[in-house]
Order: C-alpha cells, then sequence, then structure tokens
C-alpha cells in the first residue's frame, strides 16, 4: 500500500524531498484574463465537448491559461507541427529534394534505343503551383534534345525506391480516399498525385454525361450519373469502391451546364508519374513508344542494369515547400517531410522511421514523450493524439531557436491575411498578428501559434477541441474569440 501511495502520490514520498516553491500568484491583470477565457470555453454551448487550452508568455515564460492542457486530443493537422519541426531540424530549411533522367539505352540518329528512367527521392513540388511541372518539364525536354534525343524507343520507368510503398497512412477512413486530401504518398508525385475528372452535360435531358479521367491514374471509370433538366441543381458525386479500383460517378448535371472538374487521389503514384511524363513528351513532339511502368513490376529485369543521369533536377529549397504546408494544410507534404526524415536517418523513407527519428528529435528537446501519439505526418489519422502543453512546447522550440525562428514563422497562416485563416479575425487586434496552423477533421478542430497582446508581449497558445456536436464553425468562432482576447490582453 505505501508503494502503491508512492506511485499514485509522488510529492508525498520520501522524508528528504525538498519542499515545493509555490509559484507567484498570478497579477490582477492576468487574473482578469484567465477569468475571460474561462468564460469563452466554458460557455453552456461547450458542455458536450472537450477543450484543451494551453497559453504561455513567450517573454515571461509564465502560464497564463490552461484547460487540460495534459490531456490527449486528435489534434487534426497541428500535427503538422510536429512533423515539420522535426523534419526541419534534420533536414535543414535549405534542403532540397532530387529528380533525374536516367538511362541505360544507347542512342543513334535521335533515337533513344533504352528505357528512359525518372528517378526521386520524393519531391513534392512538381505540379501545378508556379507552374512549376510545366517548367521541369521543359527543362527535361531541353536536357534530352541536348543529348541528342528526339524520340525514345523504349518504356517511361518510374523509380520510386527512396519510399516504400505504403502509400495510404495508417487510421486513414476508406470513405475518403478518392479525394484530393487524401492523395497517396511516394517517392514520385506528380500533381500532388491528382488526377482530373471531368463531366459535362448530354446533349438532353436524360442522356448520359460525358465523364472523363486522367491517364494513369489507376482507375476505372462507371458512371451511373445523368444529365438534369436546364436549370437543375447539380447532384454529382463520386466514390472509390472498396474490391476494386473503380471511380463511381453518380447524380446528375444540368443540361448547358459548364464542364465540372474535380480532383481524384490516383491509386499508384509512380505509374501517375510515368504516364504524365510520357504524356507531356509526346504532347510536345517526342514520341515515345513503350509503355509507363513502375520499377516494382520489372525489378528484376533491371537488377544488373547500370544506368547513367541524363539531367538532375532539384525542387525549391524546404523552407519554401514547407510554406505550402502549412499555409494551405497540404496533407501530401506532410506525408512526404515524414518519409524524408526517415530517410534521412535510416536510408529507405518510411513512416515509422519518420515517427522514430521525429520522437527522437522531440525528445531531445525536452517534450515529453507520452505527451503525443504520432500515426501520420498530416494528422489525417485519428490514430493521432497530442496535448496542447507538448505542441506550445514545440513551437517555444521553434521561437527560441535562432536556426527555425524566422523560417517556421513564415510558414504559419496570418489572421485575416492568408492560408487557412486568410477569412478569420479581421477586423481585430488578431489580424495581421496572429500567426497559427488550423486542423479539422470531423470533430475536432485546433489552431495553435503565436500573437502579441496589446502590450507587444509574445505569447504561444494551443487550442485543441474534440467530440463537440455543435457546429463546426461556432468551435471556431470560440478559437478565434479566444486569440482575440489574447491580443487584446494588456498588463497595464
Amino acid at each position: 500500500m505505501v508503494a502503491l501511495a508512492c506511485v499514485l502520490a509522488p510529492a508525498g514520498c520520501g522524508s528528504h524531498r525538498a519542499a515545493a516553491v509555490a509559484p507567484a500568484p498570478p497579477s490582477p491583470a492576468v487574473r482578469e484574463l484567465q477569468a475571460d477565457l474561462s468564460r469563452v470555453f466554458g460557455a453552456p454551448i461547450n458542455r458536450r465537448g472537450v477543450w484543451a487550452v494551453d497559453i504561455r508568455s513567450l517573454d515571461t515564460r509564465e502560464r497564463l491559461f490552461e484547460l487540460n492542457p495534459d490531456k490527449m486530443m486528435m489534434p487534426a493537422s497541428n500535427m503538422k507541427i510536429l512533423t515539420l519541426a522535426a523534419t526541419a531540424d534534420a533536414l535543414g530549411w535549405d534542403y532540397r529534394f532530387t529528380t533525374t533522367l536516367e538511362t541505360s539505352g544507347t542512342i543513334r540518329n535521335g533515337v533513344l534505343h533504352g528505357d528512359l528512367v525518372v528517378r526521386s527521392n520524393g519531391d513534392p513540388s512538381i505540379n501545378s503551383r508556379a507552374n512549376r511541372a510545366d517548367a521541369v518539364l521543359f527543362e527535361w525536354i531541353r536536357a534530352l534534345e541536348a543529348a541528342g534525343i528526339s524520340a525514345i524507343d523504349g518504356r517511361v520507368v518510374g523509380d520510386d525506391q527512396s519510399f516504400d510503398d505504403e502509400w495510404i497512412g495508417a487510421g486513414w477512413a476508406w470513405d475518403y480516399l478518392q479525394y484530393d486530401y487524401a492523395a497517396p504518398v511516394g517517392a514520385l508525385e506528380f500533381n500532388e498525385n491528382l488526377a482530373t475528372l471531368s463531366i459535362s452535360p448530354g446533349p438532353t435531358a436524360g442522356s448520359p454525361p460525358v465523364v472523363t479521367l486522367s491517364r494513369g491514374s489507376g482507375l476505372e471509370l462507371f458512371s451511373r450519373a445523368t444529365t438534369g433538366a436546364e436549370g437543375s441543381a447539380s447532384t454529382l458525386d463520386y466514390r472509390r469502391h472498396l474490391e476494386r479500383p473503380i471511380l463511381e460517378v453518380t447524380g446528375s448535371i444540368p443540361a448547358g451546364a459548364p464542364t465540372i472538374t474535380r480532383s481524384v487521389a490516383v491509386v499508384n503514384p509512380t505509374i501517375f508519374f510515368a504516364q504524365s511524363l510520357k504524356d507531356g513528351l509526346i504532347a510536345r513532339g517526342m514520341s515515345v513508344s513503350g509503355e509507363a511502368v513502375d520499377f516494382d513490376d520489372i525489378a528484376a529485369e533491371m537488377a544488373s542494369t547500370e544506368r547513367r543521369v541524363l539531367v538532375t533536377t532539384q525542387s525549391p529549397p524546404l523552407r519554401d515547400i514547407a510554406t505550402v504546408l502549412m499555409k494551405v494544410s497540404q496533407n501530401l507534404y506532410a506525408e512526404t517531410f515524414l518519409k524524408a526524415l526517415g530517410a534521412s536517418k535510416n536510408g529507405l523513407g518510411t513512416t515509422e522511421g519518420g515517427r522514430i527519428a521525429a520522437r527522437n528529435t522531440l525528445t531531445s528537446w525536452g517534450v515529453a514523450s507520452d505527451g503525443y501519439v504520432m500515426y501520420d505526418g498530416s494528422g489525417l489519422s485519428r490514430y493521432n493524439y497530442v496535448t496542447a502543453s507538448s505542441v506550445t512546447a514545440i513551437l517555444e522550440h521553434m521561437y527560441q531557436d535562432p536556426r527555425h525562428h524566422d523560417a517556421f514563422i513564415a510558414t504559419l497562416p496570418i489572421a485575416g491575411k492568408d492560408g487557412t485563416i486568410a477569412s478569420r479575425m479581421r477586423g481585430t487586434r488578431a489580424e495581421g498578428n496572429a500567426v497559427a496552423k488550423t486542423g479539422s477533421i470531423s470533430n475536432a478542430r485546433s489552431l495553435s501559434g503565436y500573437v502579441k497582446t496589446r502590450d507587444g508581449e509574445m505569447l504561444v497558445f494551443s487550442i485543441l477541441s474534440n467530440d463537440f456536436v455543435i457546429p463546426a464553425a461556432t468551435i471556431t468562432y470560440i478559437a478565434d474569440l479566444a486569440v482575440e482576447t489574447l491580443a487584446n490582453f494588456t498588463r497595464r
């Protein structure tokens, strides 16, 4: 019984334990702030849900307010704070991903007789943002032409061996795998691993619409959609089958309506990249005779083949890619970062390797190992948990570390200005002041970052909400009201 008592109440065990020093009582201004925040989070409308809040002063190190700060909560996209912090610490803000075009074939009379192999270690930036994909393809065509290649008599092979083939995160739900935010992660990533679904109305009401999907998606189209009467509502929807890679389109599109497009997560990112590269080369006048192929399917055939590099392309620096990751909450980038982190420690990019590396980093910073459970890099998994106090500890480290301070803060959305909080907190002292990462999955919302008070004092905060049944917009309003309260705080 004595031993059990010591476990449950260690502060009372040991005859020589030093007496605890009581913290100084809060000032009247802080007590007023605490009362205001208690009213915000303690409103009757919140009685069904759970809030976890931790707010600290980075200037005085004082803990200004806490509500369940050590309670495990689903963080949603606040998990990206952990992922980016650990990845930036390991790789550095100037790190660049590398993609190469290679071949073992011979070149005769302008024709490459052999396979064109594209290999990468996870560059997620070859996409339509800033027209980078077009710029990369132009660079590659110029390089092929400089090598004397105007046609390819062979295949386009995607070499994805830098990462494993676990494309989908643990704890991701089956019913959203077709959507853009659940795109699979791989060492080769084109257009954020999203194919385009296009739906155009048929000529008359009742006729089938014209439905197309980008080549290389790995999905078979099955349409049960119809063309509705002119002026009717669009009810289009699409879902991915579990038993086979089928994309089923349902609902109706009004006659005479413009074409509707949707982004669809592909099945195999490697095939999608290789097919998109092949199509891009052909569209720009370079013939390709062979198919788009995943290296995994011909690994034995190519095992003893020596390749030479035709062109090497580097991504923008990690600081730029991380800005997209955090500002728009790009899930694919986060999963890529976690695998790249794993590769930096173990050679092969795996989520498990990334988790281990992240844990080692965070532990070295003094973040409690039992203060989070990390299953993916993006926060899409419902297996993830984190405490508000762990989030603020990581944010405090990134703020205080001169290697990370400027670059990390620059990645965060700015209240009322950009990113996922561009429309929030406008017309308040938090606008243009608070910078914070949002998070959003079913029945979970989060907001964590930094804000200056009316006195210019820098505060760090983490606000996590789970298990609510009231509208998510109300949860967002409450979190924003809390940050606005912090922006209005003064010690005078």
